[in-house]
């Protein structure tokens, strides 16, 4: 029998494992297994072109069933994997994967190298029944829900002011719509990108005459006289804010329930699949690549997770490598990275490289185009992170300067150069 490669997970970075384990030579069955019916997808245009005006976003497929087949790669679709069994064969790793169907029935996969990419699931509010016009936004099918809803006329409330529901309310705003965003703390994405920054993030909505309510939480979800549909919310305060529809974007966890019993060590700090440099995982002959993995990335020196389509797209690749190559003894190959990120804002992208944390954030504003800037973030003599307003033409720069080690002095100068002078950050807050 030859080598079985099972994929779990129909998402760029189980497709990316796939075409990355034909790449490298690998002879043997790839099994792509994936709980929706869709095809892999992309997901960043699901909360940004596929929710603007005059919308086209259906072309959201990454790639056609006669490609995959071309590649050799046979679908699973519409199975979710519930069960992960290894190989109690200490010579051989290998085991098997539960699938069901939705119908009752179920079968067992098995495999002789796996690569685990079931991605992440929103986060929910509690004791909030299901009714119409109420919106999480994670899957094709979500989006596609939130589209239809956006009507003329609509109101539209928005919980929760990180990236996706920032993008969220931007196509709300385009479309003409009275959009509020609710926002627990006092600061949008304090933990993205740091107190400091956040508040310049947070500008960027006023700017578009977007209503952020900061420091505000929800008490409950409002139905109508039926029960059935969204009326409102009402906040821990008692106010009551009228909404025709009302999409939830408080974040996101690691699908990895399927996972218990397996074996597999999980991150205490957020259920992530633990990896090691090459993402293995606590288990012979399993790996884990995109939203789900918290690996060690030897280029900082502890375990991340990351949400972003650019690390997914790269760990789904290494995964498959890595994993075609231990089935034929070969170590693979560490996979290091400097994280990249980006969110559309209104007419706005806001891109982000390395780690947004550190002793200080320098800021450099455009002086002829205030809605231009750059964000530079040090720990001790070095670039630690660079965040940017519209500055699509430096931030590789700033990616590229961090993985070299990233000198503080040579990317202060770069910013100097490339956006503008450096200002404090109240006079920039004053100047937006």
């Amino acid at each position: 029998m030859p080598d079985r490669l099972v994929v779990v997970g129909a998402s760029l970075a189980g497709l990316r494992a796939c075409e990355a384990a034909r790449k490298a030579g690998f002879e043997g069955e790839v099994v792509l297994v994936g709980a929706e019916q869709h095809l892999p997808y992309d997901r960043p245009p699901l909360s940004k072109e596929f929710l603007a005006p005059a919308s086209e976003a259906a072309a959201t497929t990454l790639r056609t069933a006669e490609d995959l087949a071309e590649k050799g790669v046979e679908l699973r679709l519409g199975v979710r994997a519930t069960a992960l069994t290894p190989s109690t064969d200490a010579d051989r790793p290998g085991g098997t994967v539960t699938l069901e169907d939705g119908s009752g029935s179920s079968e067992e996969l098995a495999y002789d190298a796996l690569v685990v990419a079931t991605g992440a699931h929103v986060r929910t509010l509690p004791d909030v029944p299901e009714l119409a016009g109420l919106h999480y936004l994670r899957t094709l099918d979500d989006a596609r829900a939130i589209e239809a809803a956006l009507v003329d006329g609509a109101r539209v409330v928005v919980i929760g002011a990180g990236f996706i529901g920032s993008e969220i309310a931007s196509a709300g705003v385009k479309r003409g719509l009275d959009v509020t965003v609710v926002e627990a703390d006092e600061t949008p994405l304090r933990r993205a990108v740091g107190e400091q920054m956040g508040v310049r993030l947070a500008a960027v909505h006023d700017d578009a005459g977007t209503r952020l309510l900061r420091a505000t939480t929800v008490a409950r979800v409002l139905a109508d006289a039926d029960g059935k549909r969204v009326a409102g919310v009402e906040l821990a305060d008692g106010t009551t804010l009228a909404a025709d529809l009302v999409v939830v974007g408080i974040g996101a966890a690691p699908t990895t329930d399927w996972l218990d019993g397996s074996g597999i060590e999980l991150d205490p700090r957020d259920g992530g699949v633990v990896c090691d440099e090459h993402l293995a995982t606590s288990v012979p002959g399993v790996y884990a690549a995109g939203d789900v993995a918290a690996w060690h990335n030897p280029l900082l020196g502890e375990r991340q997770r990351l949400e972003h389509w650019t690390s997914a797209a790269e760990q789904g690749g290494a995964a498959g490598r890595n994993a075609v190559a231990a089935m034929s003894g070969q170590e693979g190959t560490a996979y290091a990275t400097v994280p990249y990120f980006w969110s559309d804002w209104y007419d706005h992208r806001i891109q982000m490289v390395g780690w947004p944390r550190g002793e200080e954030v320098a800021l450099f504003v455009d002086t002829e185009h205030p809605a231009r800037w750059t964000a530079l973030y040090r720990e001790g003599d070095r670039l630690r992170g660079a965040l940017t307003l519209n500055g699509q033409g430096v931030i590789m720069k700033f990616r590229a300067r961090l993985m070299k080690g990233g000198d503080w002095q040579d990317a202060v100068a770069f910013a100097e150069q490339k956006t503008g002078p450096q200002v404090g950050l109240d006079q920039a807050r004053e100047d937006r």
